[in-house]
Order: structure tokens, then sequence, then C-alpha cells
């Protein structure tokens, strides 16, 4: 019991997903899969990225 509302989401998704056209960039995706580097990345040192504030401290080598 309950699991109509459930289902008639998936149901709604799955025909979403089956008739929208989608513009994919195929040419994106062919760099992203061969690797190819779509951004210039920034040389950003293993201790001072963003989220470094929230590395356990007692895993710290320093």
């Amino acid at each position: 019991m309950g699991r109509g509302r459930a289902k008639a989401k998936q149901t709604k998704v799955a025909r979403d997903l089956k008739y929208r056209t989608h513009e994919t960039d195929f040419g994106a995706l062919a760099k992203e899969l061969h690797g190819e580097d779509t951004h210039r990345s920034t040389d950003v040192e293993p201790d001072d990225d963003e989220w470094s504030d929230h590395a356990d401290p007692r895993r710290r080598t320093d």
C-alpha cells in the first residue's frame, strides 16, 4: 500500500526521459571521454584546497 504515488512519479520520469528531445554536445562528450582537458586547472596544493578546513586534524602529517 502507498506505492501508487511513487510508481506514478517513476512512470512520469520514464516517459519524460523517453520522449523528450535532448540537445547533446557530442563534441564536449568526446573530449571528456578521451581525457582532453576542457577547463584550465589551477595548481592547488593538497592542504590549500577548499576542503582543508574540514579535514580530520588527527590525520594531519605536519
